[in-house]
This record gives C-alpha cells, structure tokens and sequence, in this order.
C-alpha cells in the first residue's frame, strides 16, 4: 500500500469542530443567560465609551462591565475586536452595593483584574442565620479580585477595605430581586450568568495561563472550555447624572 504525504493524511482526517467567533458568545449569552436585558445599538455604543479609556484593555478578549448606577444595575459583556472598538455580546440585571447600612459598602469604581493572586472558590451552599445562601447555590464559582479600597455607606464614610467579589446569589429569596442595590458591596449575579462564565472562562484568562503551565487548579469545572478570547479585567461604573435610556 503506498504511503501518503503528510498534506494528504491530514486531509483525510475528519474537519474538527470550529471554534465560534467570539461574536458568537453573543447567542450563547442569550441562550444560557436567564433574563438577558436588551439593550439599543445607542446604549451599547454609550457604556463601551467607558471602557475605550483603559490600555489595560488589550484587543482579542472579553472584558465585564458592571454599572452601579441604582436606576440601571447591569453587568455588560463586551468582546475588544483587534481594530479596537468593543462589540457588545449581552446584559442582565445585577446588585451592587447598598447604601445606608451598617457594614455595607458603595461598590468602587475602577478596573480590576481577575488573577490567581486571589484564587476563585466554590460556594458551600450553606444557609446563614437568616436562612440564605449568600453565594447561592452549592458549586457556584466565587470570582475574587482581592482587597480593594471602597466607601463605607455608614459612619464617617470613609474609604476603608473590602473584599471584592462578584458571585451568584440565594436562588429564591434574592436572584429574582437582582436589579436593585442589595449588597454589602460585592456584585451579585445571576446564576444562569455564573455557570457561562465558569464554563466557558470569558474571564480566565490567568487560569488558562497556569493550566498551559502544567498547573492544576481545583477550581475548574469538568466542563470548563476556555475561549480562545479570555479576558481579565472587571470595570465598575456608575453612570448616574449621564443621559441614559435603555
């Protein structure tokens, strides 16, 4: 049997599955994403001008947007196209911080990076006092971005520190209130969005990374399947005072 070129024998290998395009998210957002928010071509083009200022932002990744405006409450997802400008893939309903409270902090403004320096952690699932699960259900992904400097919302409101994550919440008692300030200062979010950022990394970058360098990391789902475009980077806004119409 004669042999084949290597051109040939790859040739007949069956066509592997493509990689979608990173626009594609957008249907998988949609898709996975319960209560996505829609948002006009114009409100997209107004929060992406937030993050256009960030060098931090390079092109090819994914970058989440969270405004903490009380009127808005929203995480955005956006995708940076190798021209530069930011392609708008999906939005829902969030929490940020709740004025007024003792222990409660204004969730802080800036850009914050998602890196192994404070690993991620899985919820227990377990019931405060109260009867709630504050990182909601058990497995749900607890994404830490360390110790930041935030405004305390009692007292003399001065900065002080916080821990910041963003995380999943009671699936009963206060996921179907997201839309509204109600946390301590964290960012709470959906569920449905917790499990699409877990599964397909849009923000782990610095887990894929590790994982090329051979290290193994507790944290990942089985079903973890990065996208080529992971990014890093959380940006806090509070657009409240600017023209805003969704």
């Amino acid at each position: 049997m004669p042999r084949l070129s290597r051109r040939l024998f790859l040739a007949a290998l069956p066509a592997a599955a493509a990689e979608p395009s990173p626009s594609a998210y957008a249907a998988r957002f949609a898709a996975e994403v319960k209560r996505p928010v829609p948002l006009s071509p114009a409100v997209q083009e107004f929060y992406a001008a937030y993050l256009a200022p960030h060098p931090a932002l390079a092109p090819n990744q994914f970058v989440a947007l969270v405004d903490r405006n009380p009127k808005s409450q929203l995480f955005l997802l956006y995708w940076r196209q190798p021209a530069g400008r930011f392609h708008f893939l999906g939005a829902c309903p969030v929490s940020t911080g709740l004025p007024g409270r003792f222990e409660y902090f204004l969730s802080p403004l800036g850009l914050f990076e998602h890196s192994l320096a404070h690993p991620d952690f899985r919820a227990e699932g377990t019931k405060n006092e109260y009867g709630i699960r504050g990182y909601g259900e058990k497995g749900m992904r607890v994404y830490d971005f360390g110790w930041v400097r935030a405004n305390k919302t009692w007292g003399d409101r001065r900065e002080s520190a916080l821990r910041l994550q963003m995380h999943a919440t009671d699936p009963d008692r206060l996921e179907p209130r997201l839309g509204i300030p109600l946390s301590k200062g964290c960012i709470r979010i959906p569920t449905s969005l917790n499990r699409f950022l877990d599964r397909h990394g849009i923000l782990d970058a610095a887990y894929v990374e590790a994982r090329q360098q051979g290290r193994r990391l507790w944290v990942l789902p089985p079903d973890w399947n990065p996208t080529p475009w992971a990014g890093r980077y959380l940006a806090i806004i509070d657009t409240s005072g600017a023209w805003l119409t969704l």
